[in-house]
């Protein structure tokens, strides 16, 4: 059997058809090309750089900013309606393939993704953890925080949701 460059890399899976990850660059490109997405939420305040917005284009990729933040900075935190925003998009088979993104895939897409945990109905430890596993040394306390107090009656379910929901 022969064996490719792809067998060696393991996909930052949230769900089939879901990954996680910081703003990618060229090296990744071939891998995100086999991933077939569709749609792509970018959670950081700025633009994508360049690169990848070529790439969103040549791949035909669908970009929704959600991050752009209107009087604040790339270090406040995500709020509900950014939240409740990239869930309408989550929750939407019609976008999957998809990734959830911010600069470095720690606070914002860990704080989307936590939300994502709570929504699913696990448990706190368990949401933390893997928050914590992308956090790494950088945890935010206040992202935890936001995770906990997070009001899942809040989220629009839809009819056809994913079957992971």
């Amino acid at each position: 059997m022969r064996r490719t460059a792809y067998q060696h890399y393991i996909p930052p899976v949230v769900q089939n058809d879901l990954y996680r990850c910081g703003q990618p660059n060229e090296l990744n490109f071939p891998f995100m090309e086999k991933l077939g997405l569709r749609c792509i939420v970018w959670l950081a305040p700025e633009e994508p750089n360049q690169n990848v917005m070529n790439f969103v284009d040549d791949q035909d990729i669908q970009l929704h900013h959600l991050g752009v933040l209107e009087g604040g900075n790339a270090s406040d935190p995500i709020t509900e309606d950014m939240i409740l925003e990239a869930f309408d998009l989550v929750l939407d088979k019609r976008n999957h393939p998809m990734a959830i993104m911010c600069n470095i895939g720690r606070h914002r897409t860990g704080t989307v993704v936590g939300c994502l945990r709570k929504l699913q109905r696990w448990n706190l430890a368990s949401i933390f953890e893997e928050y914590r596993r992308f956090a790494g040394p950088k945890v935010r306390i206040l992202n935890e925080q936001f995770i906990e107090l997070f009001d899942t009656d809040l989220v629009r379910i839809p009819v056809d949701s994913p079957d992971w929901l």
